[in-house]
């Protein structure tokens, strides 16, 4: 695969379809479960409308690490590469800082933007996470308001609550 080349992939999963990205350095992003393989697809190709689809098993192990963890099973993305050559440094320390929540953990926007060093930050970690391409991967469901609710997620609450409750996380009423 050359630098500028990037593949696409999706697989069935117990939530839905998922839509994988990849380039030479790493996974570019990845989406929400989906209704349908090309509703997944469709998300794929609008943000990266040149991608070719990968050939078979090239993307075998994220597919499988993805559909485990739709089934519930304890599944690490730790050593995974992610592409974030697209990304500002403040989205890769928030991104990277989000990566470290441990399954069944919950953080809040203001326990990451202190975790940062920048205590005043809570808003632009939540548009950090608004722009989040690898739902899942970096975790961004299992952050919460710093009242412990569920807020904003590209998936819907409903979906962040299931996801949560499947790992196992005490979730506020």
């Amino acid at each position: 695969m050359s630098d500028h080349e990037v593949i696409i992939s999706t697989c069935k999963t117990d939530f839905g379809w998922v839509g994988i990205a990849a380039s030479s350095r790493g996974l570019l992003g990845t989406t929400l479960p989906q209704p349908s393989e090309s509703a997944a697809l469709r998300r794929l190709r609008h943000r990266w409308p040149e991608a070719h689809l990968a050939s078979a098993g090239e993307l075998a192990d994220v597919e499988e690490r993805l559909r485990r963890y739709f089934a519930g099973e304890v599944v690490s993305f730790d050593d995974l590469p992610l592409d974030m050559s697209r990304a500002t440094p403040f989205q890769r320390r928030v991104w990277e800082v989000t990566r470290t929540i441990a399954r069944g953990q919950t953080r809040s926007y203001g326990d990451i933007a202190r975790q940062l060093g920048s205590p005043h930050a809570a808003r632009a970690v939540g548009q950090a996470m608004a722009r989040n391409p690898w739902p899942v991967i970096v975790p961004c469901h299992r952050v919460v308001g710093s009242d412990g609710r569920l807020t904003g997620f590209g998936g819907g609450l409903e979906m962040k609550r299931r996801m949560l409750e499947m790992e196992g996380a005490t979730l506020r009423p």
